[in-house]
């Protein structure tokens, strides 16, 4: 099985590797990746709120439209770096978009295991320490 999976998350239910389960270090790597961040339209209240900014404030400060125009997504720095990206931590972590929350897992790009620190371990151990469902 090939877990590769090009461009954005598609099914969030998809796991693209069963038999591994890849345990995220916040190395960062995936949030200097240049692409769209997708934002689902449940998610922008909660970030919103988080950042104690208003939906309104929130959409005009750090989205933009997707590069295909089917939605929004979170800014990119000139670096590529996700505008949400402070040194090695993220902004918004607790709140973060699925579409972060799901990589390398449910999504991922090519080249990705050369520059992830994301530790692989048995998908049976992980469902056992309550890391996935």
């Amino acid at each position: 099985m090939n877990p590769i999976s090009h461009g954005s998350p598609g099914n969030r239910e998809t796991i693209l590797d069963p038999d591994t389960y890849f345990l995220c270090q916040r190395c960062t790597a995936c949030c200097k990746w240049p692409g769209d961040v997708r934002l689902e339209t449940e998610e922008v209240p909660r970030i919103a709120a988080f950042l104690d900014l208003t939906e309104e404030e929130f959409l005009a400060r750090f989205t933009r439209l997707r590069t295909n125009r089917q939605g929004l997504s979170l800014l990119e720095k000139e670096n590529h770096e996700c505008i949400m990206l402070d040194g090695n931590s993220c902004v918004i972590h607790p709140v973060k978009p699925s579409q972060c929350a799901g990589f390398p897992n449910k999504w991922n790009f090519p080249g990705w295991r050369q520059v992830c620190e994301a530790k692989a371990i048995p998908f049976a151990e992980a469902r056992e320490r309550g890391l996935t469902k």
